[in-house]
């Protein structure tokens, strides 16, 4: 079965990696021959929708071997993916760098949903490939709200087309994601950081303080116990329906080994919020 571990931490806490990385190894990926690759998932500054500095910080201090850690984003029609990476600025060394996946020269084509795609080559193997990204549910937000549902881990690979113009796979999201997914050999690791959750309804916002992260090696399985936690079936998600059609990973909560931090009462929390929050919308 997958593992998927829950950490919870409570303000203040200096958040760790160490008692995941127990349960599920990582000694193949945290090595001296391998450099990393962090996707994070940025789309926007004033949206604030994005993962923590601290939790960036404790996983790439969990890649101590690394000869070199590269956070990627890509352009959009919020800004340059350099402006957008400054909001990592004290996790950065000479080790962990920004890197635009925009103005890579160096690329590599390959088929996304029928279209030809030059993707930047620091994105595929032998490099180690992470994805992290948040914790979100909406509802009643117009014609996009089936698309801000569908997950965040593996919809944060949008973001490795390289171009301003990635709404034009919105209509067919789950064959283009999961295309990139087979082309760049996989997510290696993905990282769901629930410091805060992020629930909208109609144009009420509201950012819950929730303090969790999951990680776990099987990037389908670490969406859907996130899905699950916000109120969704992640067995609707049709990212994750396409990706066990695939082989790609498992989505069906009955066949994942959810352990760490007990997210039963985290997961009630969300869903109570989410419920207020519709009532008074």
């Amino acid at each position: 079965m997958p593992k998927v571990f829950a950490i919870k931490f409570t303000k203040g806490d200096q958040l760790s990696f160490d008692e995941a990385f127990k349960h599920i190894p990582i000694d193949d990926l945290n090595k001296k021959e391998r450099s990393v690759v962090v996707k994070v998932g940025i789309f926007s500054l004033s949206k604030k929708q994005y993962s923590t500095a601290n939790t960036v910080n404790a996983l790439v201090n969990s890649f101590s071997e690394a000869p070199e850690i590269f956070l990627v984003e890509s352009n959009n029609y919020s800004g340059p993916a350099e402006k957008r990476l400054r909001i990592y600025t004290k996790v950065y060394t000479d080790r962990v760098v920004p890197f635009s996946l925009s103005n890579d020269e160096n690329t590599r084509e390959v088929k996304v949903a029928d279209e030809k795609v030059a993707l930047s080559s620091v994105i595929f193997k032998p490099n180690v490939f992470i994805s992290t990204h948040i914790a979100r549910r909406v509802v009643n937000v117009g014609k996009f709200e089936k698309l801000f549902n569908m997950g965040t881990i593996l919809k944060n690979l949008l973001g490795l087309i390289p171009d301003k113009k990635k709404l034009r796979f919105h209509d067919k999201l789950p064959a283009a994601l999961l295309d990139m997914y087979e082309a760049i050999g996989g997510i290696d690791l993905a990282v769901l950081d629930g410091t805060y959750t992020h629930l909208m309804v109609k144009k009420q916002k509201r950012k819950l303080k929730t303090n969790f992260v999951l990680v776990g090696r099987d990037a389908v399985s670490v969406d859907a116990v996130g899905s699950f936690i916000v109120g969704l079936d992640p067995m609707k998600n049709p990212v994750i329906e396409e990706a066990m059609a695939r082989g790609l990973g498992e989505g069906d909560l009955n066949k994942i080994d959810i352990f760490g931090s007990p997210i039963e009462g985290i997961r009630q929390n969300i869903i109570q919020s989410f419920n207020d929050l519709i009532a008074t919308s």
